[in-house]
């Protein structure tokens, strides 16, 4: 395959408004030499990391898996980066989890088959390769070109790119793939359920510029969406001078029983109607959203902002408390209050 024929993938790819996460272990390496040598990376590439020993994996999958290199360690890989995505990536631009885990030659001949397994994950996409390649017919550097390539193409596919070139493997070498598709629906049940942790709405309609790297972000129930919602937001985003003004239900609540699917699709409506983003989550915890938009600015009201300060909500301990809102400070998460009137008694932050 010619260097100019890989160039061009990678530039269609950077070229596409998907942004990605890659996870990589034992090998496809020079995949993320093209990705990042050809100009045109910060569209794409939001982080790649290569969890290269045992202890690594583990930290990254949050448990031991049943075996390293396998189909379903790499569907959970894709899936974590996925949801890593979610959380870097500009508002409503579509995102790309890439998983890959590979057996490949090394100093000390395998028992088993050489070989590789490759998944991606968009939002209504899943999809999962496993490549058995002929022991003994390639170095181990020509194995990590294949399986790069390899990568490139699944890349390209999910970012609905042409990737036209040849494989390069021979007919004896197994290619088993499959794929699974996604309706909106099953998108919300997977948000409910705590397998991905948002979906972004982007009803935003206005003209001007904005910050896309920053969110300012209301949440609430919006049980009606009403015009002190849209006023709140858009004062604040006046305060913070740039940034991206998007509203946030989570479809947990603390107290109640989850959202229905229905029930997000209809409260959904009414951001579609205003032309403003609504971002569904799963957590009803402050802390917990700032993990999921580091950098952004939270609008909350005095009444709020005084549960956000009490012990009591903490176990009663003021040291939790601390430990909690250190954690916020530090995904660079701040907070927007906004006095409200309760009981008759306007109350602001003092």
């Amino acid at each position: 395959m010619t260097d100019a024929c890989i160039r061009g993938v990678v530039e269609a790819i950077h070229a596409s408004p998907t942004q990605a996460v890659v996870y990589i272990a034992g090998g496809a390496s020079q995949a993320l030499g093209m990705l990042m040598s050809i100009p045109g990376a910060t569209n794409t590439v939001l982080e790649a990391v290569v969890p290269y020993s045992r202890m690594s994996m583990i930290q990254l999958l949050g448990q031991i898996p049943n075996q390293f290199c396998s189909q379903q360690t790499a569907v959970n890989m894709a899936l974590l980066a996925y949801n890593r995505a979610l959380k870097l990536s500009r508002p409503g631009a579509p995102v790309l989890g890439v998983g890959f885990t590979g057996a490949l030659a090394s100093t000390h001949p395998k028992l088993g088959d050489h070989r590789f397994h490759l998944s991606t994950r968009t939002s209504d996409r899943l999809w999962v390769s496993t490549v058995t390649l002929s022991k003994g017919l390639r170095t181990r550097e020509q194995e990590d070109k294949v399986s790069s390539h390899l990568l490139l193409k699944a890349m390209a596919s999910a970012c609905k790119v042409p990737a036209t070139f040849n494989s390069e493997l021979t007919d004896s070498e197994t290619v088993d793939e499959c794929e699974q598709q996604f309706s909106e629906d099953q998108e919300l049940e997977q948000i409910i359920n705590g397998e991905i942790c948002f979906k972004v709405y982007p009803f935003l309609n206005e003209t001007q510029v904005f910050n896309e790297e920053r969110k300012i972000i209301l949440s609430g129930s919006f049980n009606p969406l009403h015009d002190g919602h849209l006023k709140l937001l858009e004062v604040a985003t006046r305060i913070c001078g740039n940034g991206y003004p998007c509203f946030e239900l989570s479809a947990v609540n603390a107290d109640k029983p989850p959202l229905s699917v229905s029930q997000i699709k209809d409260r959904v409506k009414q951001f579609e109607k205003v032309g403003m983003t609504v971002i569904i989550s799963n957590q009803p915890y402050f802390y917990k959203k700032a993990e999921f938009f580091p950098g952004s600015a939270f609008v909350i009201g005095a009444d709020t902002a005084a549960r956000l300060i009490d012990p009591k909500y903490y176990d009663g301990d003021p040291g939790k408390m601390v430990e909690v809102l250190s954690g916020c400070k530090r995904t660079g998460c701040t907070f927007i209050v906004a006095g409200r009137n309760i009981d008759g008694v306007f109350k602001v932050c003092t």
